[in-house]
C-alpha cells in the first residue's frame, strides 16, 4: 500500500522537472563562477571567470563595507575601477542575458595594491639628491631607484622603511630619474611614482677678469660648468654691490665706480639650485676724471687748458680735437697745457687721469669756438631756369650762413644754418653774382668772403604747332628767347623715344611707327644747364594696316572678310565693290560678313583701319572673283540598264562642276566633260533614295558645298532600274 504514494510523488516530481525544463527558456542565465580576482593598480581589481552560455554581458560588484562599485563588462577578464588603495573588497559577478540577470556568484576577496608614494626631491649638493615622501597606508617598506634620465650609466636601488633617502656620489648638473613604490607585509608592490631631478652644478673654475677703463666695465669669464643653466657674477665693494646674470660663460658688469676696489665672485645655478661662489678675485678701477677745467685764448691763436689735481692719479693727458677730426694732446704731471688754434674751428677739450689700472672715465668735454672762416668751396649742385641750389663744406664755428644773389638791379637773400641754399624766383638765362657769408653768435659775420658768378638755366621753349609734310615727316615748330641754346624735341610713346635737335626754331621727326600715340616736348640746353620741358603736345600717327586680308565664300551671296589686327586701329571698314554694286561693313572686330554678293562677278576688296580719333589708313586693295552660281534645273534620268544621268542648267560664272549622289549603299560621283551640263553614273544600285548635289568647282579645285540638294527615289524593275521619282529638295548644310 505504501508504494502507491511513492509512485505518485515520482510522477509529481517528473512533472515538476518538465515544468522546470519549459520554464528554463525564459529565466536568466546561470550564475558565473569567479576563477580569480587580483589587483595590479591601486584603484582597480581585475576578475577572471568562465563564460556562461546565453550571457551577453556581466556585472562586476566590489564592496568594502562602506561603498559598492559596479562595472558592466562584455566578457572575461573584466576590471572594476575607482577603488581605494590597499583596501580589501568582496567581489561578486552576475551574468546578464536577454531574459534578465542571474544571482550573484559566490564572493571572492581581493585587495587593491598600495598607492604610489608622493615624492618630493631636491639636490642639497652637486653630488647628491634627497628623496622624501609621506607614509603610504599599510606599507611596510619602500623601494627607491635612481638613474640618469638619458639611460646611460648604472642604476642605484635602495630599499628602506623610512620616508627619506639620500643618493650620493652623483654627477653634478645631471638630470636623474627617480622611481619609488611601496610594498605591503606580503611583499606585494604597489603603484610606482616617477619624477626627474637635476643635481645642482659645481662652482665655476678658471675665473678671468678684464677691466675696460673707458666704459668702467669688468668682463668676467670662466670655464663652463656641467648642468648649469645660469651664472651670476657679484662685484662687491665697501659702498655698493653689483651683479650680472647670463646663460653663457662670460658676463660684463657695468656702472663700476672709479677709484674703487671690488671683489669679484661667480656662482652657477640650475633648476636644482645654486653652487657655492668661487673664491673672490680683486679688481681695482681707474682714478676719476679731473674737474674744474678752464680754457682761455690769449693771445688769439693760443689756447691754455688747466684743471684741478685728482687723487690716485700718476699723470694727466689733455686732448684737444678740432671739428675737422684733427687731434693733438699733451702728457704732463702738472695741471696745465698750451695748444695752437686756427680761425673757423670749434675745439673739443677733455682731460684724463691715468694710474696702473688705466685711463680715467671721460669727464666733461669742453668746446671753444674761434672766429668763423669763409666758405671756400661753393658749388652749384642745381642750376635751373628759376632756381640755383648751392652747397659748400661746413665752416667750423659758423652758426648761420647768409647767401646773396645780385643781377645788377635785384638782390635775393636766404639765411640758413645748413651749408646749402636754394635761391628761387630767379630769371631764366640771367647772370647772377652770388656770395656766401659765415656768421657765429660769438664772433659775428665775416664780411671778407669772395663771390662768384652763376648763370641760370635757359628758358623753356613753347611749341607753336606740329605739321606733317608730303613724305610723312613730322615738323615741330617752337618759340624761345634764349641766347646760344640748342633745342631737342622728344616724342615719347609706348614704342620708344624719337628725337630731333636744332639751334633754330624747328626740327623734323622721322621714322615714327604707325598706330602709335606720342607726347611731344621741347627742351632748351645751354652751358648753364637744361630748361624744363615745354608743355607737351599730343601726336598720333595713322593706325597700322593689318598684315593679311582673307575673303571666304560662305554662301552664294555671302562672303566672310577677315584680317589680322592692326596696331592703333579701333574700327575697320570693309568694302567689296564691283561695276554694278557695292557692299560695305564697319566693325570693331577682325572679320565681317558681307551679303548681297552676285555670284560669278569680279570684285575689288578694300580695307580701311580707323583709329579712335578718326585717323584712317587705306590698307588693302585686292581683286576677288565671287564663286560660280549654283546650277539650276537639276534632274535625274534613267539610263538602261543600271545607269543614271544627272542634268542641270549652267549659270553665269560657272566653269567646272562636280556631281555627288549620296545613298545608303554608297556615294557616287561624276564630273562632266568641259562645256557639258550633264554627267553619267553607269552603275548605281536600285531600290534606294539618293540625295543629289551639283556643285561648282573653284579655280583652286575647292568644291563649293552651299548649293541646294535634291532627293530622288530609284526603284527596281527586276534586276534593272525602275522608275526615278523626284521626292523634293533640301538646302545645303
Amino acid at each position: 500500500m505504501a508504494g502507491r504514494p511513492k509512485k505518485c510523488l515520482s510522477l509529481i516530481g517528473f512533472s515538476l522537472i518538465c515544468l522546470k525544463m519549459v520554464a528554463s527558456t525564459k529565466t536568466a542565465p546561470e550564475i558565473p563562477t569567479i576563477d580569480q580576482a587580483y589587483s595590479k593598480i591601486s584603484n582597480s581589481i581585475t576578475v577572471e571567470w568562465s563564460t556562461v552560455p546565453g550571457a551577453t554581458s556581466y556585472l562586476l560588484t566590489a564592496e568594502d563595507g562602506d561603498t559598492v562599485i559596479e562595472t558592466m563588462v562584455a566578457n572575461s577578464p573584466g576590471t572594476v575601477t575607482g577603488l581605494k588603495a590597499a583596501t580589501l573588497y568582496q567581489i561578486t559577478i552576475r551574468s546578464i542575458g536577454a531574459a534578465g540577470r542571474s544571482q550573484a556568484s559566490p564572493p571572492k576577496q581581493a585587495k587593491t595594491v598600495l598607492a604610489a608614494p608622493i615624492l618630493e626631491v631636491r639636490s642639497p649638493s652637486p653630488d647628491s639628491i634627497r628623496v622624501q615622501w609621506e607614509a603610504v597606508y599599510t606599507a611596510v617598506g619602500f623601494s627607491v631607484s635612481i638613474m640618469r634620465a638619458n639611460g646611460l650609466g648604472r642604476i642605484w636601488k635602495e630599499n628602506t622603511t623610512n620616508t627619506t633617502l639620500t643618493f650620493t656620489s652623483l654627477d653634478a648638473g645631471t638630470l636623474y630619474t627617480i622611481k619609488a613604490y611601496a610594498w605591503n607585509a606580503n611583499g606585494t608592490p604597489g603603484d610606482d611614482s616617477t619624477c626627474n631631478q637635476r643635481t645642482s652644478p659645481r662652482a665655476p673654475a678658471n675665473i678671468q677678469v678684464s677691466f675696460d677703463s673707458g666704459a668702467l666695465k669688468a668682463s668676467v669669464s670662466w670655464a663652463p660648468t656641467e648642468g648649469a643653466f645660469n651664472y651670476t657674477v657679484m662685484a662687491s665693494s665697501d659702498s655698493s654691490e653689483l651683479s650680472c646674470s647670463t646663460t653663457f660663460s662670460s658676463c660684463a658688469i657695468s656702472s663700476l665706480q672709479c677709484g674703487t676696489e671690488y671683489l669679484i665672485s661667480v656662482s652657477a645655478s640650475n633648476d636644482a639650485g645654486s653652487s657655492r661662489s668661487t673664491p673672490a678675485v680683486t679688481l681695482r678701477t681707474v682714478a676719476c676724471a679731473p674737474g674744474r677745467v678752464t680754457i682761455q685764448e690769449d693771445p688769439p691763436g693760443h689756447l691754455s687748458v688747466s684743471w684741478s689735481n685728482v687723487d690716485l692719479s700718476d699723470y694727466y693727458v689733455a686732448f684737444v680735437k678740432s671739428d675737422d677730426g684733427l687731434e693733438v694732446h699733451c702728457n704732463t704731471s702738472l695741471t696745465q697745457c698750451n695748444f695752437f688754434s686756427e680761425c673757423g674751428f670749434t675745439y673739443f677739450i677733455s682731460v684724463f687721469a691715468y694710474n696702473k689700472a688705466g685711463q680715467s672715465p671721460l669727464g666733461d668735454v669742453f668746446n671753444y669756438t674761434t672766429a668763423p672762416c669763409c666758405p671756400g668751396d661753393i658749388t652749384p649742385v642745381l642750376v635751373s631756369s628759376d632756381r640755383v641750389e648751392i652747397v659748400w663744406s661746413p665752416v667750423r664755428g659758423a652758426e648761420l650762413y647768409e647767401t646773396k644773389a645780385v643781377d645788377g638791379v635785384n638782390v635775393i637773400e636766404c639765411n640758413d644754418t645748413a651749408p646749402a641754399c636754394t635761391l628761387s624766383a630767379l630769371e631764366c638765362d640771367t647772370r647772377y653774382n652770388i656770395t656766401v657769408y659765415s656768421f657765429s653768435e660769438a664772433r659775428g659775420s665775416n664780411t671778407s668772403c669772395t663771390s662768384q658768378f652763376i648763370t641760370t638755366g635757359p628758358c623753356s621753349p613753347e611749341i607753336k604747332n606740329i605739321s606733317k609734310d608730303a613724305f610723312s615727316m613730322i615738323n615741330v615748330h617752337w618759340r624761345s628767347s634764349n641766347d646760344d641754346a640748342t633745342y631737342t624735341v622728344t616724342a615719347r610713346g609706348d614704342t620708344g623715344l624719337y628725337r630731333c635737335s636744332s639751334t633754330g626754331e624747328s626740327c623734323t621727326l622721322g621714322g615714327l611707327p604707325c598706330g602709335s600715340a606720342f607726347s611731344v616736348t621741347a627742351v632748351a640746353e645751354t652751358q648753364a644747364g637744361q630748361s624744363l620741358p615745354s608743355y607737351s603736345v599730343p601726336l598720333e600717327t595713322v593706325p597700322c594696316c593689318p598684315a593679311s586680308l582673307t575673303v571666304t565664300q560662305v554662301t552664294q551671296s555671302v562672303v566672310n572678310v577677315s584680317w589680322t589686327v592692326g596696331t592703333g586701329a579701333q574700327t575697320y571698314m570693309t568694302i567689296l565693290e564691283s561695276n554694278a554694286r557695292q557692299s560695305k561693313c564697319h566693325t570693331h572686330g577682325n572679320h565681317c560678313l558681307l551679303g548681297c554678293i552676285t555670284c560669278g562677278v569680279n570684285y575689288t576688296a578694300v580695307l580701311k583701319a580707323i583709329s579712335a580719333t578718326g585717323l584712317t589708313a587705306d590698307c588693302a586693295y585686292q581683286s576677288y572673283f565671287s564663286s560660280a552660281c549654283c546650277p539650276l534645273g537639276v534632274k535625274l534620268y534613267r539610263l538602261a540598264p543600271n545607269g543614271i544621268r544627272i542634268y542641270w542648267q549652267a549659270t553665269r560664272g560657272s566653269a567646272n562642276y562636280s556631281t555627288d549622289l549620296y545613298g545608303s549603299k554608297g556615294i557616287f560621283t561624276c564630273a562632266p566633260s568641259s562645256g557639258l551640263s550633264f554627267c553619267d553614273v553607269t552603275e548605281i544600285p536600285c531600290g534606294d533614295v539618293y540625295t543629289v548635289m551639283v556643285s561648282p568647282v573653284a579655280e583652286t579645285g575647292l568644291k563649293l558645298t552651299f548649293c541646294p540638294k535634291k532627293i530622288y527615289s530609284v526603284t527596281c524593275s527586276g534586276s534593272s532600274l525602275g522608275m526615278v521619282i523626284y521626292r523634293g529638295k533640301r538646302n545645303a548644310d
